[in-house]
């Protein structure tokens, strides 16, 4: 039996992890499942709705890092050199530009909320930019602190844990420490702010069930107060999702 829709009421979702831990894979899936269960869901990608400036960043990591373009495969591994650059120049303009990206951030989840969709699924969020900070700067901290004070907060963020070894051989675009380092990051910046749901690394179907599961079981999809608006609100805790690692 197909899930009745949501009354008009539009839920919005995230997905974030390391380059290679599967968001694509389980967002496809969820997606699948929900729209065949007759829910009207749409994919928003952050880079390509609410990125600003991407031709700056496009050519910076190539022009000025002598980077590689494009996204690696097992059979054509680059080497990326953009949010792995860690010079003090470069976090001052990622600062700025991720507060660009914080107010299309809001922009975009507004005009979402009004769409009529059943559930909006952002493909990374402003979790995925803020790990790229040094979370371990005082500085850094207070910023994270206070975008996330402007910024919508999803009904549900899902941060995919995975095995770096493993992320890198699916998607082999940064060294393999910057890809230990950045996992920290997330787990840094889950302490920082709360809210986030955990899941550790596990065989794909295994993370897809209990995606699925926890999605239906959060959205009830049938929510009778519709004047009530959406929950654009700070989730009150943060979840971890845990079996034994594959």
């Amino acid at each position: 039996m197909s899930r009745q829709p949501s009354n008009g009421r539009t839920h919005f979702i995230s997905f974030s992890g390391i380059d290679g831990a599967g968001k694509s894979t389980q967002i496809e899936a969820l997606s699948s499942h929900l729209r065949q269960e007759g829910l009207r869901v749409r994919v928003i990608g952050f880079w390509d709705d609410i990125a600003m400036l991407k031709r700056f960043r496009e050519s910076a990591g190539h022009t000025l890092f002598k980077g590689d373009k494009g996204v690696g495969s097992p059979s054509r591994p680059i080497n990326r050199k953009d949010k792995n650059v860690r010079s003090w120049p470069m976090s001052v303009v990622r600062l700025f530009i991720y507060s660009l990206d914080a107010i299309s951030t809001r922009r975009t989840v507004k005009a979402a909320l009004r769409s009529g969709d059943d559930l909006v699924i952002f493909d990374r969020y402003m979790y995925d930019e803020l790990a790229n900070l040094t979370l371990s700067n005082p500085i850094a901290r207070f910023y994270v602190q206070q975008v996330m004070k402007f910024v919508p907060w999803p009904r549900i963020s899902y941060l995919l844990d995975a095995n770096p070894e493993m992320a890198r051989a699916r998607k082999p675009e940064y060294p393999i420490e910057f890809l230990y380092m950045n996992r920290r990051s997330y787990m840094t910046l889950v302490s920082i702010i709360g809210g986030i749901t955990v899941i550790e690394p596990l065989p794909i179907p295994d993370v897809t069930r209990q995606i699925i599961q926890q999605t239906l079981r959060e959205l009830s999809f049938e929510i009778p107060n519709r004047d009530n608006g959406p929950t654009i609100g700070r989730p009150t805790s943060t979840k971890v999702i845990e079996e034994t690692a594959c």
